[in-house]
This record gives C-alpha cells, sequence and structure tokens, in this order.
C-alpha cells in the first residue's frame, strides 16, 4: 500500500489551469484573483466580508490588531489548539489564558470560560477565541451571551470548519465564520485543509468598520481611498500654489495611516482558492462518508476510550480517536505506510508558555485527551480501499 498521510491536498486539472491562468496574467499579486476569490468565499460562509492574506497566522494576527488588543490585556482561548490561537496573542504584547475543554466534544468549555471570568473583575479579559477543533462548529451563540455579559469581543478559529455548522436556539443553521456571533472569524489554506492555496488564510466578518481596517493592516497600513486621506490635496500633488484644493488626488498618492505589514496572498494563491472552493461541498460531503464509516467501525471497540462518531455540521478536519498505547500504535501504523498524526500536544504545556507558569495540571481534560488522541488519514481522495486498510491494520494490531 502506497503512502497514506493522516490529510492531503487534491489537485486537480482545473486548479492547474485556474493557476497557469493566473500566472500568464498581467498580476501575480495584488490583480484581481483576490478579490474575486473573497466574494466566492463570503458567499460560501455567508458573511457580509472577507479578507484574504498569507496564511492562517496571520489571520489571527491581523484580528487581534483590528480588535485594538494592547500589551497586558487578556483573552482566554483553549489549550488543544495549534499554538498560533495563543501566538497571535502574545505577538501584540498581551496575556492569554487558558480554559479546559470539555472531554466529550474537545472544544472549549463554555462553563469553564463562565468560570474564569466570574472570578476575576469585569474588564479584566478583552476578548475570546474558541475553535471548532477538528471540524466540529463551537455553539457561538451561547459565547455570544457571554461575551455581551462580560463585554468581550469573539474570534472564531475556523481554520478547521469551513462548511460546518451548528443550529442555534431558533432550529437555525449557523455556519461557521458567517459572522452572526463572532466579530471576526479566521481560515486557513494550508494544503491538508479543506482547500488548499499552498498557503493562505481568510478573515471574516459583518461589520463594515473591521473590514476596512484589515484592508489597511493587510497592506502595511496603507490607503489609496481619496476618502480617507488626511494629508491635504496641495501636499499630495506636491504644489504650493493656491487653487490646488479644488484638484483631484493623483492616481499615484497613498497614505500609510497605522503601522501595518505585508500580509497579501497572491493572484496564483487566489486562483487556486477559487477553482478549490467550487469542489468544497464535494469534499465536505467526502470527509463526512469517511467519518461515518470510522464511526461504524469503532462504536463498538472496547480498546477505544470515546469517539468523535459521527456528528452532523462537523467539517471533520480531523478523524480522532482516543485510544490505549497510542505510541504503539502510532509507530506500527507508521510501520505499514499509515501516517497518522497527533493533535494537538496541550499549548499551554509548550516550553514557551510554561515560561508564564502554566504547568501540568492546569488542564486536566486537555492534558487526559492527549495521552491517547490520535488522528486517522481523512480527506476527500482517501479511498474506500485505502480506509479499510487503516482500519484492518488498526484491527491487527489490538489483534497481535
Amino acid at each position: 500500500m502506497k503512502a497514506i498521510p493522516y490529510g492531503r491536498q487534491d489537485i486537480n486539472s482545473d486548479d492547474l489551469k485556474a493557476v497557469t491562468d493566473a500566472l500568464l496574467s498581467d498580476y501575480l499579486t495584488q490583480g484581481p484573483c483576490v478579490n474575486e476569490f473573497e466574494k466566492h468565499f463570503a458567499k460560501y460562509i455567508g458573511s457580509k466580508y472577507a479578507v484574504a492574506v498569507a496564511n492562517g497566522t496571520a489571520a489571527l494576527h491581523l484580528a487581534v490588531l483590528a480588535l485594538n488588543l494592547k500589551e497586558g490585556e487578556k483573552v482566554i482561548t483553549t489549550p488543544i489548539t495549534f499554538a498560533a490561537t495563543a501566538n497571535c496573542v502574545k505577538y501584540v504584547g498581551a496575556d492569554i489564558v487558558f480554559c479546559d475543554i470539555n472531554p466529550q466534544s474537545y472544544l472549549i468549555d463554555l462553563e469553564n470560560v463562565r468560570s474564569i471570568l466570574k472570578s476575576s473583575p469585569k474588564g479584566t479579559f478583552k476578548g475570546v477565541i474558541p475553535v471548532d477543533f477538528a471540524g466540529r462548529a463551537v455553539n457561538l451563540e451561547e459565547f455570544r451571551e457571554l461575551a455581551n455579559e462580560f463585554g468581550l469581543w469573539i474570534i472564531e478559529d475556523a481554520c478547521h470548519s469551513p462548511g460546518g455548522y451548528f443550529i442555534d436556539s431558533k432550529n437555525k443553521l449557523q455556519k461557521c465564520g458567517n459572522g452572526q456571533f463572532a466579530d471576526l472569524a479566521i481560515f486557513s489554506f494550508h494544503p491538508v485543509k479543506h482547500i488548499a492555496c499552498g498557503e493562505g488564510g481568510m478573515i471574516t466578518t459583518n461589520d463594515k468598520n473591521l473590514y476596512d481596517r484589515l484592508l489597511k493592516l493587510r497592506s502595511h497600513g496603507i490607503t489609496r481611498l481619496n476618502e480617507d486621506f488626511s494629508n491635504d490635496i496641495t501636499w499630495a500633488i506636491g504644489g504650493n500654489k493656491s487653487g490646488m484644493e479644488n484638484y483631484n488626488y493623483p492616481g499615484w498618492y497613498m497614505e500609510m495611516q497605522e503601522l501595518g505589514f505585508n500580509y497579501r496572498l497572491t493572484d496564483f494563491q487566489a486562483a487556486l482558492g477559487s477553482s478549490q472552493l467550487k469542489r468544497a461541498d464535494y469534499g465536505l460531503k467526502r470527509r463526512q462518508e469517511i467519518a461515518i464509516e470510522y464511526a461504524k467501525y469503532f462504536e463498538k471497540k472496547n480498546w477505544i476510550k470515546s469517539q468523535s462518531g459521527y456528528i452532523d455540521g462537523h467539517a471533520y478536519h480531523l478523524y480522532i480517536i482516543e485510544v490505549e498505547n497510542r505510541y504503539d500504535l502510532y509507530n506500527y501504523l507508521k510501520s505499514k505506510n499509515i501516517y497518522a498524526q497527533v493533535h494537538y500536544i496541550p499549548t499551554h504545556l509548550m516550553p514557551y508558555y510554561k515560561k508564564f507558569g502554566w504547568k501540568i495540571g492546569d488542564m486536566p481534560c486537555a492534558e487526559e485527551y492527549y495521552k491517547g488522541c490520535i488522528s486517522l488519514p481523512i480527506y476527500p481522495t482517501l479511498t474506500n480501499d485505502e480506509q479499510n486498510y487503516v482500519i484492518t491494520t488498526i484491527q491487527k494490531f489490538y489483534e497481535e
């Protein structure tokens, strides 16, 4: 059997043509493909606005900047996530406070967040970053109620869940990143994600002011919009004669109005993203089909401590089981050309974060989860035969 990774990109001839056409166009960057991708993605997610950026980490960084997070302020997030979710808070000199997970859903626990907030003076915390971990949607309606009570903003880390959803109290489907409850949501287009751009990210929002600020922040803090200019037109033109105030700002003129970054996405990456987006529904359906087959097999296996089973609205970036002898199983699968993965080492126990006082025992549910979690192969081009091979190989391991 050929190598079976836990995740991989799906590139077809339409993707190749889209990228080639972009490479042969007049623009490799800052061209029309980026805007087209943003519009298509916003429509798919159901948000009013979308801002394409260089990667998911850049999306997180710009999100906290747009929300004016400052040095010394505090934000809550989960330890079961990629480190970038917490790192973005540290980028601006703010402090991260980890909150334990629900051991059944693996998501940040709402009641634990409430407890943290109630144990501190009101105003201590500025925001919360829930993560749609593995593709399972956080109930953001509940988090919005809590955030409103304590005056918090919400950044939804939806990198694992484009197309995922939860059902709100009015029995309405709420897609991840649609902006109904979170101030901002962020996505990643890393090759193992649902939509691949090589690298790339997106920020979605329904807030026009945040959208406008994000556009500036991703490109050095620069604006080219006449209505935003603060220097007078005489200076902009470069003259000193009276009457110039009746002129128009020249085409070359732009202003850097705050400190931003070069976090732009290229046109050929955006072209790939738009092409991939056309197959997003198929890819999501295929992931869910694979998850159903795994669930059928694992639901009655007593050597599985717990498993995600199949959950409506789950986008299934990952399919995770918890097992005994995870280390041995991981190596056995690897010896059979199956490259499972572990998601994630609890962030609060990374050496960097331990410097701030976090230690073993602080997040008991997250730490217990880490002891046995393993992510199995799941991606749209995984064949039925390959999945059966994964399942039978796991079975053989526990029979030997």
